[in-house]
């Protein structure tokens, strides 16, 4: 599903932020990436949607080598791969069900499928019941759950997660945690890059940590080792 082959990126002199990585993920995997800051993992993300071009090596997603992707097709390239950030980005004048159905209409889906597909994601994170609400109405958990349904709404075949806890308390933490555990069951590819030491050590998934932009370890239910 995701495969990079020597691939690193530099923004100038020094230390690059990847440095010659070689990773591959397969599809249906759980995969948490970890380290400290500076490690390389928002870069990482980055490379994977397409918004920073690698200084070398090739970048392979869901078929599609992203080097050789013209810029017209980013967009749709995109449309398959569901993200969500540690500060929700929601549309702070726009309730529940029009931020979900907003990824709907960027890509033209009649309001049909719009009306079954946006209740079913809501229904799916457990918010069917505040579809009218708005952001500022939602707890910090909540607005996390409307901007995960809203990676999900267009059915992607990856979900990247960064820092998806970071605003969270530990119990909201854990369920939102349970929630990609549940997508990943569905058969969506997910990839959470995170700090959350007790959430990584609690869920036994494939751990890769970075450091300076290279990959240090990579075990199967893993661990979070203290650096």
């Amino acid at each position: 599903m995701i495969t990079l082959r020597n691939v690193s990126k530099s923004y100038g002199k020094g230390q690059p932020a990847i440095d010659h990585m070689d990773l591959q993920i397969d599809k249906g995997e759980f995969v948490f990436v970890v380290g400290n800051s500076g490690s390389g993992k928002s870069t990482l993300i980055k490379l994977l949607l397409k918004e920073l071009e690698p200084t070398e090596g090739t970048i392979e997603v869901n078929g599609q080598i992203l080097n050789k992707l013209k810029r017209r097709k980013v967009p749709k390239y995109r449309r398959g791969v569901g993200v969500v950030f540690q500060d929700f980005r929601l549309l702070k004048d726009r309730n529940v069900y029009e931020n979900v159905a907003f990824a709907q209409r960027v890509i033209e889906r009649p309001n049909r499928v719009i009306k079954k597909r946006v209740p079913e994601v809501l229904t799916l994170v457990g918010l069917a019941e505040k579809y009218k609400s708005y952001p500022r109405e939602l707890s910090g958990g909540e607005q996390q759950r409307v901007a995960l349904a809203r990676a999900l709404v267009n059915r992607p075949d990856i979900l990247l997660a960064d820092e998806p806890t970071g605003n969270l308390d530990p119990k909201t933490s854990f369920e939102i945690m349970k929630l990609l555990e549940e997508i990943n069951e569905r058969g969506t590819t997910v990839l959470v890059v995170t700090h959350n030491r007790e959430i990584v050590n609690a869920f036994k998934k494939r751990v890769i940590a970075m450091k300076k932009g290279v990959i240090v370890s990579d075990e199967q239910e893993g661990v979070y080792h203290a650096n």
